[in-house]
């Protein structure tokens, strides 16, 4: 039977988040910055959850930009990211998305969400077939974390609000332990699989 989630406040979920991604490399400094405002973090549904979810992704993508080279420690987080981004989505999708997106009134909203998912995948796969030593590699990281971080803004401060209005605390609960579930199946799942090798030069 699952634990039943219990609010926590903003500050301790976002540490809770930040803390991790930080065991994956201990070394790596994390340094995201400010966070956009919203009144989801630290929920005990399934906005709390995507919120923990990404405060850990910005925090992975902070700490990539701050390795240096093919070194271990970008290698880890990067496949880290890889994993939890591709399985983010998809149970994000099932959860969440599947639903709102019926609904005439939010029907846009789901749509643009799993669209830029879309987007997201396949910048991931295109770095997955670079060399991470190459000054072209965290040109194409750099990209990734622009539209990543656009990504989770609109999702937090638009698309969840919207979302939020029609739906019901306890479809909010039932929503967080799909997406708990698929979560788990998809990372357990997931692989790095470039879809062709690219050689850069540095």
């Amino acid at each position: 039977m699952a634990t039943k989630a219990k609010q926590e406040t903003p500050a301790a979920a976002k540490s809770k988040a930040i803390a991790k991604a930080k065991a994956i490399a201990p070394d790596v400094p994390v340094r995201i910055g400010q966070t956009p405002e919203t009144d989801l973090r630290g929920l005990p549904d399934v906005f709390g959850r995507l919120i923990e979810d990404h405060d850990r992704h910005r925090a992975l993508l902070s700490m990539i930009e701050a390795t240096d080279g093919k070194s271990e420690d970008r290698a880890t987080l990067f496949e880290e990211l890889v994993y939890e981004l591709k399985a983010h989505a998809a149970a994000e999708e099932q959860a969440l998305w599947s639903t709102v997106l019926r609904n005439p009134e939010t029907t846009e909203f789901a749509r643009h969400a799993v669209a830029e998912h879309k987007d997201i995948d396949k910048m991931l796969d295109d770095l997955t077939a670079r060399d991470m030593a190459t000054k072209k590699w965290m040109e194409r990281f750099a990209d990734l974390k622009h539209e990543y971080l656009h990504h989770i803004r609109e999702e937090e401060q638009e698309q969840f609000v919207e979302s939020e209005k029609i739906l019901s605390d306890a479809d909010r609960k039932y929503m967080r332990t799909v997406f708990e579930r698929r979560k788990k199946e998809e990372k357990a799942a997931a692989e790095l699989k470039p879809k062709l090798k690219i050689n850069d030069i540095a």
